[in-house]
């Protein structure tokens, strides 16, 4: 398996963050991708992965809910980071927009997550997108940007947490895109399965966004990579297929998109 989204770098993992990530490889865990969300988060990315080289691979980038009154500082931190770590980085990420919280600086998250789509372009890295009750503006966004004609770089990435329609996971998929899977799939009043049905799995990833959204039966706990395997036993019963084939599968897609080995 390989967890397309996990925090192992924040607070939550400080004590036992070792123990953790060897619990996760021996529980079949081959690789994690590493989100950044701010510009404190540059240094613990960076560092977590540097002591993990082929197992943790770093993503870096502004976080909607860290578009704050000094975004223009964070970004230009963030954006000189990334420019000096492309040949380290997998994607930019994790970037999006989040009006659940607060709408105060709804305009400036688009002009950062405007930014970060050219610029991951420009740099041809995927970009790994949030999204939390701002689908249409962050549509809208993105197929702006996949659709200028000034690069013959194709943008493309994840849509993390996926949880929407089907009109919008169509949209997804039409710009070329995979949906990111994770706890949710598992939750009991969870309408996502039945909304699977016009995705292919082979546009799907596994993730977790550890410490976060920990599927059932661990709902509540710390989440960790190795509990992605009840999301992908829930997706084999989707798909009507064996467990193995959906963690192959989700896997080469992770490989293809991040370009890991």
């Amino acid at each position: 398996m390989i967890d397309t989204h996990c925090h192992i770098d924040e607070e939550a993992f400080d004590a036992d963050r070792e123990e953790v990530i060897a619990c996760q490889q021996e529980s079949g865990v081959e690789r994690m991708i590493v989100p950044g969300v701010n510009a404190a988060s540059i240094e613990t990315v960076m560092q977590v992965c540097r002591a993990h080289p082929g197992y943790c691979y770093p993503a870096l980038g502004l976080h909607p809910e860290d578009v704050k009154g000094d975004w223009q500082e964070q970004y230009v931190i963030i954006e000189k980071a990334i420019r000096e770590h492309r040949n380290e980085l997998v994607a930019i990420g994790e970037i999006g927009l989040d009006y659940y919280w607060d709408k105060t600086f709804k305009d400036e998250q688009q002009e950062v997550l405007r930014r970060q789509l050219i610029l991951a372009r420009e740099l041809d890295l995927p970009v790994i997108l949030h999204n939390r009750e701002a689908t249409e503006d962050i549509l809208r966004i993105v197929k702006e940007i996949v659709n200028r004609k000034s690069s013959n770089r194709q943008l493309t990435g994840v849509f993390h947490c996926f949880n929407g329609s089907r009109e919008t996971a169509q949209q997804i998929l039409d710009m070329g895109f995979y949906l990111g899977i994770g706890g949710v799939l598992t939750f009991k009043n969870s309408k996502l399965a039945e909304k699977l049905d016009v995705v292919p799995l082979e546009r799907i990833l596994l993730e977790t966004d550890a410490p976060y959204m920990a599927p059932v039966p661990h709902r509540g706990e710390r989440n960790e990579s190795r509990f992605m395997i009840h999301v992908a036993e829930r997706l084999a019963q989707v798909y009507n297929c064996p467990v193995k084939y959906v963690i192959e599968l989700t896997s080469a897609n992770a490989r293809q998109l991040f370009a890991i080995k």
